[in-house]
């Protein structure tokens, strides 16, 4: 189950001529897809587009009626390979992923696929995770169109400019027979807002008729000699082709006023930024309406010579606004206007920041210092400005430091990968410290405290791959952790194939949580859910045994600490050699409670006994030591401050947003810690039996506390 439901809004993808369509940009996107007659559609789930990939599947209705073809691809390769069918047929084909980590993945796909080049449009949707909000290391797609020299697409974020440059981008990569990505920022992604739609387009040539018609072009196939054709056909003709299309449909947008003495060039993502920045200048209001001439590159590969001077020629000075490095983009611009012999002075990074967010604020300081020195009339009569230097990101972020208080990242409340870190930690005090290699995914947080554990992380399904190297005879064992996610999206072969080909004497934890989490909580292969479009339930233990591993432990309740201490202690002290590996299953306590709050509020509406546990901390009992907080990290886990004057030090205690795991209890038994934990039941709608035995319990416990008080008194009395 995703996190999300999409299946009212994808009743919109019905829209036809003229009816206005409202949503979020992903679902834009989808729609855009559908008017465009795309055949086929694939990718695998990561922000900032895993909602796309929730709404195809949603659409599944709308999709066949259309004869388009979805699927949700293993990884990433597997989804920009599907992009082959495009090659040979007339068949437009759009695969999304999260990038840069998922570019990587599919580089090996895309390089072939551009050197070959297509027959029908084939896009693909790159979600841009750039900047503060990103979880991923800091790269950007442009590298990977000027490599593979396939054309990049920066809408400027308006549903409608997206909508008709998804449209028009299908026809570009047919006209240049080139793949073509179009990337999309978070705030793409979700901004919502309107256009008009038009009618939803079947394919004329469908992938039946492709099966059924099959066709084979020597010269498209990525061999010696075509490969070395392929090299020169970019330079010489799919280029030129890709140059005239945008050019003639006239996707690159010129606004505010046709001459100046400065301007400004910016990535189309960058547009709704930028307006904000010059708005607080008093240079624009919301709408649009600039004092400052601006070209908004749509396209940001390949630069349009032509347009470029054009714009530049008459004016003294530009700025290139291009978020991220290195700055590829005012490298161009200059060799442009210098081959050109065009004078015009070109600003960039020596005003606006080398990385990080370009927000609203560093926009209009970086503007600002523009201004001040190449037009400082536009600014008004306004101080005069220090010498301009480099807006710097940093001291911004530690100024916030100062007023925001930290909120490290974490695991959620009940998740069930706790405990088996908790377990880690309890074998490590017995043991020693062991090298731990992390994975992509929610386990990553293990590095962080209360854990602290992990030495590096390399990608996705790479946790056991990054052991490869420890695979030496030594006093202790290496520890390689991955979850069910990335076990299926390679690491089966990659990490676990590779361990036990090459006998690796290490020790392999899969944590096995029935989702794909941390991207959202959709289906995998392992999934115990049945879903009706998917082949689940498919068991990870099987897969293990089939490719040759002996030595496995399945666990099938992570929150068991004492169990999970005792196997991870015998897979490291264990004579037996090669990969031993241990499966941790527990359902994401995130998607467990999307999926039972529901059925529980539902019962008690309907009138239905209901026992809810609860867990809490004996106040009296609990010494103050919180190693149970140490050992866990559960956010429900807090500290309370008692009133009585002999104790000092704060008492463990649970708030209201704990879910009854019974992490913390069984973490407190397995480290012998104290026995302050206690569970209670909350019965909702109780019998009449409930009732009374409720009653007789509370008079009983009445009795004994009379009883204690009355024995405290008279020791008292007598003591004095």
């Amino acid at each position: 189950m995703a996190e999300r439901s999409f299946a009212r809004e994808v009743e919109d993808l019905r829209l036809s001529d003229g009816e206005i369509f409202s949503g979020e940009g992903i679902l834009a996107i989808t729609k855009a897809l559908l008017q465009s007659g795309v055949s086929y559609v694939g990718g695998y789930q990561g922000s900032p587009i895993s909602h796309l990939m929730d709404v195809l599947a949603d659409a599944k209705d709308v999709l066949d009626e259309l004869d388009v073809i979805f699927q949700s691809s293993a990884n990433e390769a597997t989804a920009a390979a599907m992009l082959s069918a495009s090659v040979m047929y007339p068949l437009r084909g759009a695969v999304a992923w999260k990038s840069t980590v998922g570019t990587n993945v599919a580089s090996d796909a895309l390089a072939n696929l551009s050197s070959g080049g297509v027959t029908g449009g084939a896009m693909i949707i790159i979600g841009e995770d750039y900047g503060e909000g990103s979880s991923i290391m800091q790269e950007r797609t442009h590298a990977f169109a000027m490599k593979s020299q396939m054309w990049l697409l920066d809408p400027r974020p308006d549903h409608t400019c997206i909508v008709d440059l998804i449209e028009k981008g299908f026809q570009l990569s047919e006209a240049s027979n080139t793949p073509v990505m179009l990337e999309v920022r978070v705030r793409t992604c979700h901004m919502h807002g309107s256009f008009v739609a038009k009618g939803n387009v079947k394919p004329v040539f469908t992938l039946k008729d492709a099966l059924n018609n099959p066709k084979r072009d020597l010269s498209r196939i990525v061999l010696p000699p075509a490969a070395y054709e392929h090299e020169q056909e970019k330079i010489h003709k799919r280029l030129p082709a890709a140059i005239d299309f945008v050019r003639d449909n006239k996707l690159n947008e010129w606004m505010g006023p046709s001459e100046g003495k400065i301007g400004i060039l910016m990535q189309g993502g960058m547009y709704n930024s930028v307006i904000r920045a010059l708005q607080y200048l008093g240079l624009s209001d919301a709408y649009g309406n600039t004092k400052v001439p601006l070209y908004v590159m749509n396209v940001t590969y390949p630069v349009i010579d032509t347009e470029v001077a054009e714009f530049c020629r008459d004016k003294d000075a530009v700025l290139m606004v291009e978020e991220g490095q290195p700055e590829y983009l005012e490298q161009a611009i200059n060799t442009v206007l210098r081959r050109r012999d065009i004078n015009t002075r070109v600003s960039g990074k020596d005003v606006l920041p080398m990385g990080g967010d370009y927000t609203a604020q560093v926009l209009m300081q970086g503007i600002e210092t523009f201004l001040a020195t190449n037009n400082p009339h536009l600014l008004g009569n306004r101080p005069p400005l220090p010498d301009p230097k480099p807006v710097l990101a940093l001291p911004e972020v530690q100024r916030l430091q100062t007023v925001v208080p930290p909120r490290p990242p974490g695991l959620c409340t009940g998740c069930p990968e706790r405990p088996i870190f908790a377990s880690m930690k309890l074998v490590e005090e017995e043991l020693g410290t062991h090298h731990v290699s992390a994975d992509i995914g929610c386990h990553l947080f293990s590095i962080l405290p209360p854990f602290d554990l992990g030495a590096t992380t390399m990608g996705f399904g790479l946790g056991p791959a990054s052991t490869s190297a420890f695979n030496v005879k030594a006093d202790k064992r290496s520890i390689a952790i991955m979850g069910d996610g990335g076990f299926w999206h390679n690491g089966l072969t990659s990490g676990i194939g590779n361990a036990v080909f090459n006998k690796h004497d290490g020790v392999f934890v899969i944590v096995d949580n029935y989702y794909s989490s941390a991207t959202g909580g959709q289906d995998i292969l392992s999934s115990r859910a049945q879903n009706a479009n998917r082949s689940t339930n498919n068991s990870i233990v099987e897969a293990l045994h089939g490719i040759g591993a002996k030595w496995v432990r399945q666990i099938d309740r992570t929150y068991d600490v004492t169990k999970m201490r005792d196997t991870l202690k015998e897979a490291l002290t264990t004579k037996e050699e090669g990969p031993k590996i241990i499966v941790a299953s527990s359902e994401c306590m995130l998607n467990k409670q999307r999926r039972v709050k529901p059925q529980i509020a539902k019962a008690i509406k309907g009138g239905q006994r209901v026992v809810k546990e609860r867990f809490g901390v004996d106040e009296d009992v609990c010494t103050g030591d919180h190693a149970c907080i140490r050992l866990s990290g559960c956010p429900s886990l807090s500290v309370k401050q008692l009133d009585d004057p002999l104790r000092d030090d704060p008492v463990a205690s649970i708030d209201n947003s704990c879910v009854a795991c019974g992490n913390c209890g069984e973490v407190a038994e397995a480290a012998v810690l104290c026995p302050s934990f206690f569970r209670a039941d909350v019965i909702h709608n109780p019998t009449r039996w409930d009732k009374f035995k409720a009653s007789l319990t509370m008079a009983v416990i009445g009795a004994l506390q009379r009883r204690r008080t009355m024995r405290r008194i008279q020791f008292s009395a007598a003591s004095t």
